[in-house]
């Protein structure tokens, strides 16, 4: 498949009810030394057209820190950025959709556990696969934007039904519920379904649902086609060099990736999403956030349209988005109502999570995680190659054992594992672990953070 569409599938607040649109005057409560600190970190990247432009936000609940905007939304006019640029971002429309799906669940129309087949004609092959299993990425349907047939269709506007029946021509990935991988295909069909159950298509309940009432002026559904006041033009990269974005029709990104928005916008969202009732009563945005488990009971690190995890030892509610052009990250830490979203018009080296990391690391209290933890037990039990499925391919690992440390080789790179305690190993963000049946190890656990992934050990 051509690699600017794979860009599409990659891959965030408790006190007060506030009114649409309230929010401090960013020029009475901005950080200079932040703004200096940031200044000095993305300016760079600016300077060297690693990226085309850069917009970031960063509010501590509903007090705005900085918005500022760096480089252009066009470079072949070298238009600047405008603060109040609206960027495609891509997988943070899935929170959007998740928030939508538990608006309807509140008014009685839909229950969580229904299944699929209730609102949508797919064949699922005799699996009962509910709206949950949609929301969570543990359905086990294929992604379409991993199948190779979708490059049939991503230039062109078909009926939406047209990629259903191609989707349901490939295998599950496995049985819904038994491990998690991240899947574009899930919330193509929870748009489906918030269309069937409300009458109304997906832009138009989310712009009378949620963007109005949110007084989110800059947020809409991507268009291809209409000309935007203020809409940042996005490029990818290739062999270091920024081009024009690849095209990809609106109509597949949809309910998984096809919003537009501004770092004004997303402060906002995050602000009344996370602390107030105005979007969700307490019970569904507890659902929200709440990290799923599989069948076996395993606790994930992804909820719905959101991943739920820690950075540095401190809680994170996050979610990052990459769709031809543009990438994103959005996350808001709840222990501290600070908020950052990072939107960038360009694909390429620089990410927008590693620049939300390090204006995390100035204003927050962390520190860096050491793993001094040695395995008590006998490391040469895990020694082995395990295989299994991962998002769009089979994932391969080999686990070698020294007197002291696991090493695994992943994808042509071998890596030292970090010894974690309680059986688990990490490497960076991810965790790994061993199911052992009979006295022997069996499985490999891969946790992604945004894919769980269950690896069968190979008989020598």
């Amino acid at each position: 498949m051509n690699t600017h569409l794979k860009i599409f599938g990659m891959l965030i607040l408790f006190l007060t009810m506030y009114a649409c649109g309230t929010y401090s005057e960013p020029e009475e409560s901005f950080d200079s030394s932040l703004e200096e600190m940031v200044d000095t970190l993305v300016q760079p990247y600016i300077d060297s057209l690693q990226i085309a432009g850069l917009a970031i936000g960063v509010a501590r609940n509903d007090t705005v820190l900085l918005v500022k905007s760096y480089g252009y939304a066009d470079l072949a006019f070298e238009t600047p950025l405008p603060v109040s640029a609206s960027f495609e971002i891509g997988s943070i429309t899935k929170q959007f959709t998740a928030v939508a799906i538990l608006q309807l669940a509140e008014k009685g129309l839909l229950d969580l556990e229904n299944d699929i087949t209730q609102f949508l004609d797919f064949d699922t092959k005799g699996r009962q696969v509910t709206i949950e299993q949609l929301l969570n990425h543990t359905s086990g349907i294929k992604g379409y934007t991993e199948m190779p047939s979708f490059s049939d269709y991503a230039y062109f506007e078909y009926p939406r039904d047209t990629l259903l029946r191609a989707i349901e021509q490939e295998a599950f990935d496995f049985e819904p519920g038994d491990a998690m991988i991240y899947n574009n295909t899930g919330y193509f069909m929870l748009g489906l379904i918030i269309e069937e159950v409300t009458g109304m298509s997906y832009e138009e309940y989310l712009t009378e649902n949620i963007f109005s009432v949110a007084g989110m002026e800059n947020t809409y559904y991507c268009d291809e086609r209409i000309v935007r006041k203020n809409k940042a033009y996005g490029y990818d990269t290739e062999e270091g060099e920024l081009l024009k974005a690849a095209y990809l029709d609106h109509t597949w990104p949809y309910a998984a990736g096809s919003l537009c928005s501004s770092v004004e916008d997303l402060l906002r969202w995050n602000h009344l999403l996370h602390e107030t009732d105005q979007l969700l009563d307490r019970e569904s945005y507890e659902y929200l956030i709440t990290p799923s488990k599989l069948n076996s009971g395993i606790e994930l690190r992804y909820a719905k349209g959101l991943s739920v995890d820690e950075y540095k030892g401190i809680a994170v509610i996050s979610h990052g988005g990459g769709i031809n052009g543009f990438l994103s990250d959005a996350r808001y830490f709840p222990d501290n109502g600070l908020i950052i979203v990072t939107l960038i018009n360009s694909t390429g080296p620089v990410s927008p999570a590693r620049i939300s990391n390090r204006v995390a690391d100035y204003l927050l209290p962390i520190e860096e995680i050491e793993y001094t933890e040695q395995y008590p037990g006998d490391l040469s039990v895990f020694a082995g190659e395990y295989k299994g499925r991962s998002r769009g391919r089979d994932m391969e690992v080999i686990i070698d054992a020294g007197e002291e440390i696991l090493t695994i080789e992943l994808y042509g790179s071998i890596d030292t594992l970090d010894y974690s305690g309680d059986k688990k190993w990490a490497l960076g963000n991810s965790f790994i672990s061993f199911v052992e049946e009979e006295g022997n190890i069996r499985e490999l656990h891969f946790d992604a953070g945004s894919g769980y992934y269950i690896l069968k050990k190979q008989e020598d």
